[in-house]
């Protein structure tokens, strides 16, 4: 059931269903709401600004389900959840907050693409892990964060720890670290010499080839802009659509 706060502060009960849209012509029910939904997305204000907050979990599924232990983000459910976002405008803003052990590339390609390509404000925020693909993820933002307790993987896309023997697979492998590796550069201040320098790393993983940072060194580095907490990234994100609104009004 949806809650939305009384006159007091208090959450109440709305008798609205699960999942019902915001009604455009009920002011009431945009002044105050905070909805969980089962995307692990929620909607906040701060004054009449929305943003939408997505949390980033587990492992990225791509086209294979992954067994029903595994705690997993699904592709097929952010993508469409993304364009909604975007072309929503009740929300002003997205966050999103990674916390993954990385997963299928291809499907962590095109959920940071669609957050790069968004026009709104977007900030992100690694806790705990933003690993592997997760590193795409965490950049595509337009502001990203990392808490100072986190860590992140940079390591070669691989399939198994076994030795590349097939010349075609080796190729296949180096072209998809290439559109990685840009991804990254391009939406991030490291360059392209330093990222390939953490993830070609021998001397760092025992039992794998790739580097681990902390929160301030993946900051130091450039490939993550601030060490900060949440609400710090709040800060930031509603500062944004401030500054997105002018313009707008401007350029009107």
């Amino acid at each position: 059931m949806c809650k939305k706060k009384d006159t007091e502060g208090e959450l109440v009960p709305n008798p609205c269903e699960e999942g019902e849209e915001l009604k455009d012509d009920n002011p009431a029910d945009e002044k105050h709401f905070d909805r969980i939904e089962d995307s692990a997305s929620v909607l906040a204000m701060r004054g009449d600004r929305v943003i939408h907050c997505l949390t980033v979990v587990g492992q990225i599924e791509g086209h294979y389900v992954l067994p029903h232990n595994s705690k997993a983000t699904k592709y097929e459910h952010v993508i469409p959840l993304l364009v909604s976002i975007e072309e929503d405008p009740r929300i002003d803003g997205l966050l999103i907050l990674l916390n993954t052990v990385g997963g299928d590339v291809e499907a962590g390609l095109a959920i940071a693409e669609l957050i790069s390509g968004m026009r709104k404000p977007t900030v992100s925020i690694v806790l705990g892990g933003g690993h592997s693909i997760g590193i795409p993820l965490a950049v595509a933002a337009k502001h990203s964060f990392i808490a100072k307790s986190a860590s992140m993987t940079a390591h070669p896309v691989r399939s198994t720890g076994l030795t590349i023997g097939v010349p075609q697979t080796f190729e296949y492998y180096q072209r998809m670290q290439d559109r990685i590796t840009n991804f990254v550069v391009d939406n991030s201040r490291i360059s392209r010499e330093d990222y390939m320098g953490l993830v070609m790393n021998t001397g760092e993983l025992v039992m794998d080839v790739g580097t681990i940072l902390d929160g301030q060194r993946a900051v130091e580095i450039g490939l993550i802009d601030e060490v900060g907490t949440l609400s710090k990234a709040c800060d930031c994100l509603y500062a944004m659509i401030e500054d997105f609104k002018k313009t707008e009004e401007q350029q009107s």
